[in-house]
């Protein structure tokens, strides 16, 4: 695997990552400061997987992700 297509891989796997915590962060928090920090991850990680996902598509498109 070429490497730009190994970071778009771990870009997904982190913004998987972002979403967990996000969920997991906003169920837990004890205050509306949190809420706003969590809304904020959760959104960004969907703009990143967004992102990441047209990038993986347009290289498989090339035949270059596997």
């Amino acid at each position: 695997m070429k490497k730009v297509d190994q970071n778009i891989k771990e870009s997904l796997k982190l913004a998987d990552v972002m979403v967990e915590l996000a969920n997991k962060g906003d169920a837990e928090r004890e205050d509306s400061g949190c809420g706003v920090l969590y809304g904020v991850m959760l959104d960004s990680a969907y703009k990143i997987k967004k992102l990441a996902e047209t990038e993986k598509e347009a290289h498989a498109r090339k035949g270059w992700f596997k």
